[in-house]
């Protein structure tokens, strides 16, 4: 029986690092005590506010500005910039830091902030706490060593349903911190569909007052036989986007709106009954829809239905300083369309072949009009059918074949595929899985999963933005739900984004689970319901809820 290896905090981190050095006869450890001061050089002042409220709440120390031997001194370095971009960084303890004891260098503010993300994970668990448990007066020690860092992807991304079940303002900031404390980098918020319109627009104020509630809910999967008949809903206030946003800024996140259109309309169609194909359905009596699927009713091909959206993304631009602005374009069924007389003649009017055509024309209309506007549209990879428009990026999710395309096209990319990144898909077999979706796919499944397909060309690769993890949330009815649907297996799509990794089937899961040990811990201080390695908790389980499990094997996986 071998002895167990001696306590390696650097073994801990996650995501992975590019290099640790630990070097030959330091002392061991460098310790934060109540000497211990800030000295922030000029542009990391907002990242030296967030240490001393965070971890200052944590460890009990004040962290008063200053240098000195006792300092944590973070520095934006010109040479990290230049070698690794923005959000590279070094942090050094290992005691040849003349003048102070942690040095925190960054090619720029984010580097510094993600440096100092690493050295929270390295200062335990207590540290991500809201204030000390600790005895007064308690040292934190730091292992001696030189970490150098620098992230794979620019896009390090994270999309969450808020349409299907509203997620209140307090939850979506704690989700911009746990995305920031494992080194991502994107919010995508799906704010409207069928189910719900969730963002307050002025000149419109029918989006909110009627669409963003809905009467009743499906309780599962679509084919349930069960409904919550407790009515639902919630929206976004223009100054709660904008403390949303600011906050995230503070912890270099940057919170991408999508505005779902042609299709996923009806929560607006419901509101605004004009937007939609009167001459084919009545659209005065459409609700907001309260079950789940694809749905019929999608908005007519008119000029005065572009210009409304326009009024709608008028307001998205002013509370989004987002580069990219998400117009959905997925699932729109045709059928209306085929029917209209009006649509038809649309069709006609513009020279299309098809009503694939038509799509094309409404996502093309608004990606001149966002360029127009100094941003960029992304929408799912239907955007592809009748024509990708010039300048779209593309966000690939049934599978990787959408991005290939596109990127080989030369449009940028960021890869989210259903068969290995969709965290509502259950994570294992059995019956024990709350109100279980698709395919299995397991902390290991994402852990494995690759970003860049393999046989894409160098030039095609540098289209690849990066990649996502999408939470849908029809069977997520609240934070809890979310947290168990998340984690573990966020961590392990956190690791994909950031680090260098090698080929998937050469990676190290038994390390990264090992690891995953004191991530545990980390998550517990933070207060989320994740699902546990043994499965669910009791309380986690929704015995006889039917959900829709697929038994195949997922597909490209």
């Amino acid at each position: 029986m071998q002895d167990e290896p001696p306590h390696d905090p650097c073994a801990e981190l996650i995501p992975a690092p590019r290099v640790v050095e630990v070097p030959a006869g330091s002392p061991g450890y460098v310790s934060l005590d109540e000497r211990t001061t800030l000295d922030a050089g000029p542009g990391t002042e907002g990242v030296a506010r967030l240490l001393r409220a965070e971890l200052g709440a944590a460890t009990g120390l004040a962290l008063a500005p200053g240098a000195g031997p006792y300092a944590i001194r973070l520095r934006v370095s010109a040479e990290i910039a230049a070698a690794q971009g923005p959000e590279g960084y070094r942090l050094s303890t290992d005691g040849s830091v003349d003048g102070a004891a942690v040095l925190v260098e960054g090619g720029g503010a984010a580097g510094v902030f993600w440096g100092l993300q690493t050295l929270r994970q390295l200062l335990g668990p207590d540290a991500y706490r809201r204030a000390p448990v600790g005895p007064a007066g308690r040292e934190w020690d730091l292992p001696c060593l030189t970490v150098a860092d620098a992230p794979r992807f620019r896009w390090r991304g994270v999309m969450l349903d808020v349409a299907r079940h509203f997620m209140p303002k307090a939850d979506l900031l704690r989700y911009v911190d746990l995305l920031a404390a494992h080194k991502l980098n994107v919010l995508h918020l799906h704010l409207t569909d069928d189910q719900g319109w969730r963002l307050e627009i002025e000149r419109y104020p029918r989006l909110t007052e009627v669409g963003a509630w809905r009467a009743r809910t499906k309780w599962g999967h679509r084919d349930s036989p069960y409904w919550n008949e407790t009515p639902h809903g919630g929206f976004y206030t223009h100054d709660d986007i904008r403390e949303l946003v600011a906050y995230a800024a503070e912890r270099h996140v940057t919170v991408v709106p999508e505005i779902d259109l042609p299709g996923h309309s009806q929560a607006a169609i419901a509101a605004y009954p004009e937007l939609g194909n009167t001459d084919v359905v009545d659209t005065a009596a459409l609700g907001v829809w309260d079950t789940w699927g694809v749905n019929p009713n999608v908005l007519a091909p008119t000029d005065a239905v572009l210009r409304f959206y326009e009024g709608v993304f008028e307001e998205v631009l002013d509370l989004f300083p987002s580069p990219y602005v998400h117009v959905g374009g997925d699932e729109c069924p045709k059928d209306q369309w085929r029917k209209s007389p009006a649509a038809q003649a649309r069709i006609g009017e513009l020279g299309l072949a098809d009503e694939d055509g038509l799509q094309s024309w409404f996502i093309r209309h608004f990606d001149r009009w966002l360029a127009d506007r100094g941003r960029r549209l992304i929408g799912w990879d239907e955007i592809l059918e009748g024509g990708l428009a010039d300048g779209a990026a593309v966000s690939s999710w049934r599978g990787c074949e959408g991005g290939i395309a596109a990127a080989e096209a030369g449009h940028d990319v960021v890869m989210c595929p259903a068969h290995s990144v969709y965290l509502d898909y259950r994570q294992a077999p059995g019956d024990d899985e709350p109100m279980p979706i698709g395919h299995v796919r397991t902390l290991e499944d994402v852990f494995r999963f690759e970003p860049v397909p393999p046989g894409l060309s160098e030039a095609a690769a540098a289209h690849v933005l990066g990649t996502q993890a999408n939470v849908w949330t029809e069977v997520m009815q609240d934070r809890g739900r979310v947290d168990y649907q998340v984690f573990p297996r966020l961590a392990a799509f956190a690791e994909v984004a950031w680090s260098a990794l090698p080929a998937p089937a050469e990676r190290d899961f038994d390390g990264f689970e090992r690891r995953m040990t004191a991530h545990y811990a980390r998550l517990d201080a933070l207060g989320v319901d994740y699902r546990p390695p043994s499965g669910p908790r009791p309380w986690q389980r929704r015995p006889g809820v039917p959900g829709r499990p697929s038994e195949t094997p997922p597909p490209n996986a």
